[in-house]
């Protein structure tokens, strides 16, 4: 004979962890990390950009808010690779448009 107040729901019993791990499943693990990978590549952005005008090395930090951000964002690969392109570019001395001929 079972108890009349016994809970069949109780702490003890496994039926809330398994919805838990229901609730934690590879879906919903890869929309949180994609949330997470959103606000701290945007915030690193946002602050490379702030340091623009403020003193710091925002030549640094944008590159970086767009990698954290380029491992879930194809926009951010191409704006990446754009941005190495032209960092390389500079490093190396060479301009983004050829020279032109004066003529004189």
């Amino acid at each position: 004979m079972r108890p009349r107040f016994q809970n069949r729901h109780s702490i003890g019993s496994f039926s809330w962890g398994k919805r838990l791990l229901n609730f934690w499943n590879v879906e919903n693990i890869k929309i949180v990390r994609r949330v997470i990978i959103s606000v701290v590549g945007a915030t690193i952005l946002l602050i490379g950009i702030a340091l623009l005008v403020l003193p710091g090395p925002a030549f640094i930090v944008i590159p970086v808010g767009l990698a954290v951000l380029a491992t879930e964002y194809a926009w951010a690969r191409r704006w990446l690779k754009k941005v190495r392109t032209i960092a390389s570019n500079v490093v190396s001395g060479h301009s983004r448009t050829a020279p032109r001929d004066s003529g004189i």
